[in-house]
């Protein structure tokens, strides 16, 4: 009798705590990168930040940041009246055919596109003015050294892309940034330059819209990258076939799952479109998005990042003005103390990838030979690479100098944070906090050999290019679905 209760106890703590587990879940951290700002993890709970040694004064900051939440684009937006209007028919064929609806959710019987209508999309959402308002405050608070000064364009040089979006996060950075600062409306708010290069020519901010080898790459990968997502899309049409009893297509999950990135992430809306998968499911849908990610935008090809060599030269050109500024002893309000950058997820993860971040074991080593790497192993193991820490809406990597005394063992140190929180570089020995010499010789020196228009406007060798595509899918089919004990290395550009 004991024993038999003492089963029923165990097996009741076990059942409630994966109901515990459930409710923990939450989706919105889980959204590659539609996740929003303020649902970021930190980038590592097992780093612990280096101390600036005593006497060490930020002079210059860099920012490198996307722009915050948007809305659905014009085309996403079809793709959710598209989907509206198939629910309509896969409910009305399972009442045609006599199946039971009870097991599915009302609300896909009666659910209409909350972008239904819209003739534009792609804008920044109050959200996304909010993340980017509350970033440029905390800026100015954490770092009190550096915006001291009055306001002046050559002074705190905001820079954003073209792209309304993007432009409009800079303006919402630069009005938290610089709030109380002015004597406009209630908020004393000030003006601010914002200035942008044209999108045929902006080879800092979009140097993935001017690089044709990039272009064609891309052209070429996508249908390779669609194939990869194939089998996972497929075992979790037939899981929600099973369970709601509705004939899904391939097509229908995938765009329920677009759909449930952007209710989780724009709307809060997480009991709809995310209710219909498990949280593995979720995770596996996840790790997905964030293989096309890294195989398209991040370290699965060296094209990906080294396009972006001109975005860490300005960096490190503004640091290298800003020590002479202090050698110098220049008069203050003379010279740069912020270069702010406003762009896209298609500009911060190859800088981010130029930086060395978010890869396992020697990858920093095979950046640096311009290798491939490892593809990001599947859930549930654990993985460095993730979309919605990486480049989540308003992701930013900082890069922060400090000018040190005369009898420190180096006058200059770069700190680097991703998301404002200090991260470990490999090239720094894994320290978040680094000479500037040595950030110089180890983390930038070894790209500055790829120039930006030979590696974007030569056309690649054979060997550059892949010649064997179709035994690499079959391969990396056979890593995802048949166990992953064998390391695959995706050695090919992608």
């Amino acid at each position: 009798m004991e024993r038999a209760l003492f089963l029923l106890l165990l097996l009741f703590s076990s059942q409630l705590a994966d109901s515990n587990a459930e409710k923990a879940f939450d989706v919105r951290k889980h959204l590659s990168t539609v996740t929003r700002y303020g649902f970021v993890k930190p980038a590592t709970n097992y780093f612990s930040p280096s101390n600036v040694p005593d006497g060490c004064i930020p002079i210059h900051l860099n920012l490198v940041a996307r722009h915050g939440t948007r809305s659905p684009t014009k085309k996403r937006i079809r793709e959710l009246d598209n989907l509206e209007a198939r629910l309509k028919v896969l409910t009305r064929d399972a009442e045609d055919q006599v199946l039971s609806l009870q097991k599915v959710p009302s609300w896909l019987r009666e659910w209409k596109s909350h972008w239904k209508g819209k003739m534009k999309g792609g804008e920044l959402i109050i959200k996304g003015e909010i993340e980017l308002y509350d970033l440029g405050i905390r800026i100015r608070e954490n770092f009190p050294d550096v915006f001291n000064e009055e306001y002046h364009p050559d002074v705190y040089a905001i820079r954003a892309t073209q792209v309304p979006r993007a432009s409009a996060s800079a303006v919402a950075f630069g009005m938290g940034l610089l709030s109380g600062k002015g004597s406009l409306g209630p908020g004393r708010h000030r003006a601010f330059a914002v200035t942008s290069e044209s999108r045929a020519s902006d080879i800092l901010l979009r140097f993935y819209d001017t690089c044709e080898n990039y272009k064609d790459f891309r052209k070429r990968q996508e249908p390779a990258v669609d194939k990869l997502k194939e089998p996972i899309l497929d075992e979790i049409t037939s899981a929600l076939v099973s369970r709601y009893g509705l004939n899904f297509t391939r097509q229908d999950t995938s765009s329920l799952w677009f759909l449930c990135k952007q209710e989780a992430s724009l709307l809060d809306i997480t009991d709809q479109a995310c209710s219909l998968f498990s949280p593995s499911e979720v995770s596996l849908l996840e790790w997905a998005d964030d293989l096309e990610v890294f195989i398209l935008k991040g370290y699965g090809n060296s094209l990906n990042y080294h396009m972006g060599v001109p975005l860490l030269e300005d960096v490190l050109q503004s640091m290298e003005q800003a020590i002479k500024a202090q050698e110098e002893n220049l008069a203050h309000g003379s010279y740069e103390k912020a270069r702010l950058r406003f762009a896209h997820a298609e500009t911060v993860v190859p800088f981010t990838c130029l930086l060395g971040l978010f890869h396992d074991g020697s990858g920093f080593q095979q950046i640096q030979r311009e290798q491939p790497l490892q593809l990001p192993p599947k859930p549930p193991q654990e993985r460095n690479w993730r979309g919605s820490i990486v480049a989540p809406f308003g992701g930013n990597n900082m890069l922060v100098l400090y000018s040190c005394p005369a009898n420190s063992s180096s006058k200059y140190l770069v700190q680097v944070l991703h998301n404002e929180d200090p991260i470990p570089m490999p090239g720094c020995d894994g320290s978040d906090i680094c000479p500037f010499k040595v950030f110089k010789e180890r983390i930038v020196a070894p790209h500055l050999k790829s120039d930006y228009h030979t590696v974007c406007s030569a056309k690649p060798t054979k060997a550059k290019q892949n010649p064997s595509i179709t035994s690499r899918l079959a391969m990396l089919f056979r890593w995802l679905f048949q166990g992953n004990d064998d390391k695959w290395s995706h050695k090919d550009d992608l």
